[in-house]
């Protein structure tokens, strides 16, 4: 057995119809488009979440909420973080720069400093913001919480 002589199971290729190739085909005439309407003609494209007429569910769905354009959306790193980063990487300063080149954050970022976890290392942390939690753990270890 090589390459040269296999083929697909028996029964498993099957021709596909041929549309519009005349009467004698079985397939003419409307070629199985049915008699006018728009499905019947070339280009037709149905609308995205058509429903055949029934009311379509983002109609049925009622509206509820709304879109904040005021929000600011920051990126949040808890002083856990800081403190694995601080042990880890001999690191005394944390700012936007050692968060983006640990993976932390992006260039576009907006960073927020968050309370959860336990501050042991001094630290002196600049961030776009910080949580009142968050500044009073870097505070009394006798760091600096800098907003940029």
């Amino acid at each position: 057995m090589d390459l040269s002589n296999l083929k697909p199971a028996k029964g498993s290729v099957k021709n596909k119809k041929r549309i519009g190739r005349g009467q004698g085909s079985g397939r003419g005439g409307t070629s199985t488009k049915g008699h006018k309407g728009a499905q019947s003609r070339s280009g037709y494209k149905r609308k995205i979440g058509f429903e055949g007429g029934q009311m379509p569910l983002f109609r049925r769905v009622p509206k509820f909420g709304f879109k904040n354009i005021n929000r600011i959306e920051y990126r949040g790193v808890n002083i856990e973080t800081l403190q694995k980063l601080a042990e880890t990487k001999n690191i005394d300063t944390i700012d936007q720069a050692v968060l983006i080149e640990n993976g932390l954050a992006s260039k576009n970022d907006l960073i927020k400093i968050l309370g959860r976890g336990e501050l042991k290392a001094k630290l002196n942390v600049s961030a776009h913001a910080f949580t009142k939690s968050a500044r009073k753990a870097i505070e009394d270890q006798g760091g600096t919480a800098t907003k940029i």
